[in-house]
């Protein structure tokens, strides 16, 4: 029993696999923020056309 909890408080594939999530999530809000500034950008430059055009 008390080899298999120290075997469990050693393994640190769990903490490995956190990590990795964090980075993921982080670069995922890093691409939805950058991706809404864009967005914005891209609706201002097609009413300026559009109101060009008429």
């Amino acid at each position: 029993m008390i080899k298999s909890i120290k075997k469990f408080v050693a393994n640190e594939s769990g903490a490995t696999a956190i990590e990795y999530a964090l980075i993921a999530s982080l670069i995922a809000v890093a691409i939805i923020v950058s991706l809404g500034a864009l967005g914005t950008k891209l609706n201002g430059t097609f009413n300026e056309v559009a109101g060009n055009l008429k």
